[in-house]
């Protein structure tokens, strides 16, 4: 079950569930995992074995381009082939299982939904497909590496939600920086990138191990 945060939570009901995609959504790390050697070496970057790609999971995103030797300045080339080649990949890259459910759950509770994502729109919407994509009022991708925050304030914005009234959910310790950062609370999804343990570590206002969970509690 959910974990509440030890410190008081911004006041408001939830009505407003923002997610990020990859690793939170979407089951695309294997398919990353798989191309990213040979990225790594077209931009003359170190590769990694199986298991050092395990290792990583606990690395904050810093200390993850530290370890893969990744200049910052290389970054920017580094995501847009990635996205490159996961629009032209033929094969299935698609939800987690139960993810259709959830939103649709989280929708017929009243919630608006929305998607902060590194990843491009083009490949997030190809992801969800045709009968999930009409489910959230808004996209905003391509966000930078450490740059979600002022996408989410700007989703809040537009949504015209309050901070107190939303949840970012994500994988990773930078969307919990993110999310605290716009205002927003924070669900941490332990099925991506980080582990349980090291997300636990940020203090989320929630923390989910099975998609199943999530509707229920967001919902109360």
């Amino acid at each position: 079950m959910p974990n509440a945060h030890p410190h008081p939570a911004p006041a408001g009901r939830l009505r407003l569930a923002v997610f990020d995609s990859d690793g939170t959504l979407a089951d695309t790390l294997p398919w990353m995992r798989s191309v990213y050697n040979d990225v790594a070496r077209k931009h003359g970057l170190r590769t990694f074995s199986p298991e050092e790609f395990e290792r990583h999971r606990g690395l904050h995103g810093s200390s993850l381009l530290d370890a893969a030797g990744v200049p910052l300045w290389k970054l920017p080339l580094l995501v847009r082939d990635i996205r490159r080649r996961m629009a032209a990949h033929v094969g299935p890259l698609l939800p987690f299982p139960g993810v259709p459910a959830m939103l649709r759950d989280l929708r017929a509770a009243g919630f608006q939904l929305a998607v902060v994502s590194s990843n491009s729109r083009r490949n997030v919407e190809r992801i969800l497909g045709p009968d999930l994509v009409p489910l959230f009022a808004l996209f905003d991708c391509g966000a930078s590496m450490f740059g979600k925050a002022s996408k989410l304030r700007a989703v809040l914005r537009r949504l015209g939600v309050e901070g107190g009234e939303a949840v970012y959910l994500g994988d990773e310790l930078r969307d919990a920086e993110a999310a605290r950062d716009a205002g927003l609370r924070f669900a941490a999804v332990t099925w991506g990138q980080h582990h349980a343990a090291v997300l636990r570590s940020a203090t989320p206002d929630f923390v989910f191990d099975h998609v199943e969970e999530i509707a229920p509690a967001l919902s109360r």
